[in-house]
């Protein structure tokens, strides 16, 4: 049967390339994102704010009569901070933790009814290595992918009983448009890419095909027997640590 997937954040970067491996694997798939233009068909493009509940869980049930139901939910959207504690303000903080938590919890709270009506049901959460690893200058992008992190741990256990998978994907740094800001922003883009690569073991930037690959397992039927696991995908970052 067709896999009927809902990816978020899905009008670029890693969520994009989910959501077309997911459509090339023969999955019908709805994007929801700010801007879902990038979307092209077969893809769905959705509006969504995760940030606003009416907007979501009107997404959702656009994309559940569309693809008449729901079976994968990937919660993928999420927006980046820098600084240390002392370089944002409360503001910050609940913008952040608002989209890349609460917006998480928004989107599954919305799906779980069609997804508990699924023999297939899973869910996949995008974290990141951030969760796990003390990283410089992401105190607060740290702590909201520390949260994720810990809300796929309890997810997975409280749906056990409906039959509905949680599992949570942690890139490293990844090659994506957010990171490509953040390296044309700083003093030196080349010094500070070759900085960013040498720090992942294997030597080199994670791609987000590599993230829509680990993705894309954890909500198929080869993972039918996987939930409440944390896959790296990070150049071995999180374990790993070589002599140079």
């Amino acid at each position: 049967m067709t896999l009927r997937a809902v990816v978020t954040g899905g009008g670029s970067g890693i969520g994009l390339r989910t959501a077309r491996r997911l459509a090339a694997d023969g999955a019908q798939v709805a994007c929801l994102d700010l801007d879902p233009t990038a979307a092209e068909a077969p893809l769905i493009g959705i509006v969504c704010d995760l940030a606003d509940d009416d907007s979501v869980r009107a997404a959702i049930a656009e994309a559940a009569e569309r693809l008449d139901g729901i079976d994968v939910l990937v919660n993928n959207a999420g927006i980046g901070a820098a600084g240390t504690v002392a370089d944002n303000d409360d503001a910050e903080w609940g913008r952040v933790l608002d989209v890349n938590v609460v917006g998480m919890v928004r989107a599954s709270r919305a799906a779980l009814p069609h997804l508990k009506r699924s023999d297939r049901a899973a869910i996949v959460n995008t974290g990141s290595i951030a969760a796990s690893a003390g990283l410089p200058q992401r105190a607060l992008y740290s702590a909201s992918k520390g949260a994720v992190q810990a809300l796929t741990l309890a997810m997975a256990a409280d749906h056990l009983e409906d039959g509905i998978r949680v599992n949570c994907v942690n890139p490293g740094t990844a090659d994506t448009p957010w990171v490509q800001r953040l390296l044309d922003a700083a003093p030196n883009p080349g010094a500070e890419r070759a900085a960013l690569e040498a720090r992942q073991p294997i030597g080199r930037l994670v791609s987000a095909d590599e993230v829509a690959a680990a993705i894309c397992f954890l909500a198929g039927p080869d993972a039918a027997s996987t939930t409440g696991t944390v896959l790296a995908v990070d150049g071995g970052m999180h374990g790993l640590r070589p002599r140079r």
